[in-house]
């Protein structure tokens, strides 16, 4: 299944392209879902057709679901306090009733992951455009898969046996119970869920559409949201400027607001455009009337190679692609087989190849958007050859 990610700043009209991207793409026969994590039905009322927690029928092909975050979350909590009931009697804790629990800051967006894994496990459409929230909250939404499972490993390590043998021994000291089985199967359970979610979206199939209003805030948002796709090795399938205004735009605020939309058009080479209807789309007709390009099927993935320069420069190179980065911008620490890179706003934990863990860092440099870093063979380490 392609999963097509539609984000860019908010007030773009995110939520209206995917509208028009799922349905272009289910009347050319391709069977599609859409999904949005938006606690307002701004997906409904751009189709046509109310959305929420059941999916609906939005059109032949076409198939629209709004997680309620509200349920996913009140069970959650439930089968937490269910597993963890030992340990709160013990210290207590009075437990939470299910008409009590409302969903906490972050519940839509978890809601959303865990139907987008659920989506893709199904297998019953050909393409999954996604919803996600305004560019900054879907960069660090995207990146919570591979975080928390890189806490989780740390926390509570699969290689338990040592743990095991050693809490009776700590419950003695401590005097109080060590945690039981139960935790290390729920954070197995939690490990399998976000290895599924982080799956999907390192898919080759995956790629993300940018929606931005064409201006200067839209161009700094853009190259922002660039970076930090690129530093998560997510490709940007297409940039779409919404809301073009017409040639004919008139005179006055109208023309200075369009000239100034060219300027941008001029620099964002290869953008398609989608036109101001000069209202709010609503329905079929108004979002066929948008013209959305479709899903560019030669989206590439994003590739970070390790070049091989042993035998003339007696190390290897490795290319990681950041369009947008500056150097003051820039930091690398090495942290044993990581390589932690902090990009402008963002940064990433990265884990090393193979072959360069190996190796100790011998430099880097940043030229025309890619990051290359240098790494020499550390003799005690690297095979001998005679």
């Amino acid at each position: 299944m392609r999963t097509l990610l539609i984000t860019g700043p908010g007030g773009s009209g995110r939520t209206t392209v995917a509208a028009a991207t799922a349905l272009g793409a289910a009347r050319a026969g391709v069977k599609t879902l859409v999904l949005s994590a938006d606690r307002t039905d701004t997906l409904g009322a751009a189709l046509g057709v109310a959305t929420g927690a059941v999916p609906v029928q939005a059109g032949p092909d076409l198939t629209a679901w709004r997680p309620d975050a509200t349920a996913g979350f009140r069970d959650d909590l439930t089968s937490f306090q269910d597993r963890a009931a030992t340990v709160l009697d013990l210290l207590g804790a009075s437990r939470l009733d299910p008409e009590e629990v409302t969903p906490l800051p972050g519940a839509e967006e978890l809601t959303l992951l865990r139907a987008l894994r659920d989506a893709a496990l199904a297998e019953t459409h050909d393409l999954l455009v996604v919803d996600l929230p305004p560019a900054p909250q879907a960069l660090a939404l995207l990146a919570l898969p591979e975080e928390l499972r890189r806490y989780l490993r740390r926390l509570l390590p699969p290689e338990r046996q040592a743990a095991r043998a050693l809490r009776p021994v700590l419950g003695r000291l401590a005097g109080v119970p060590m945690p039981a089985e139960w935790l290390y199967e729920t954070t197995a359970r939690w490990d399998v869920e976000l290895a599924a979610v982080q799956a999907v979206l390192a898919d080759r199939r995956t790629s993300v559409r940018l929606v931005a209003e064409p201006g200067p805030a839209g161009a700094d948002a853009v190259r922002d949201a660039r970076l930090g796709l690129a530093l998560r090795g997510l490709p940007v399938e297409s940039l779409l400027a919404n809301r073009v205004l017409p040639e004919d735009a008139g005179d006055g605020l109208l023309a200075g607001l369009h000239a100034q939309q060219q300027k941008t058009l001029g620099e964002w080479t290869g953008a398609g455009t989608v036109a101001h209807l000069g209202r709010d789309p609503r329905g079929d007709d108004d979002l066929t009337a948008l013209a959305v390009p479709g899903v560019n099927p030669a989206a590439s993935p994003v590739e970070w190679p390790v070049e091989d320069r042993i035998g003339a420069d007696g190390v290897l190179v490795w290319h990681l692609p950041l369009p947008g980065a500056v150097r003051d911008g820039l930091d690398l620490v090495r942290r044993g087989d990581e390589l932690v890179v902090t990009a402008g706003p963002f940064r990433r934990i990265v884990p090393l190849p193979s072959a360069l863990r190996r190796c100790t860092v011998a430099g880097a440099a940043l030229r025309d958007g890619e990051l290359r870093v240098r790494f020499a063979p550390d003799p005690a380490l690297w095979p001998r050859t005679r």
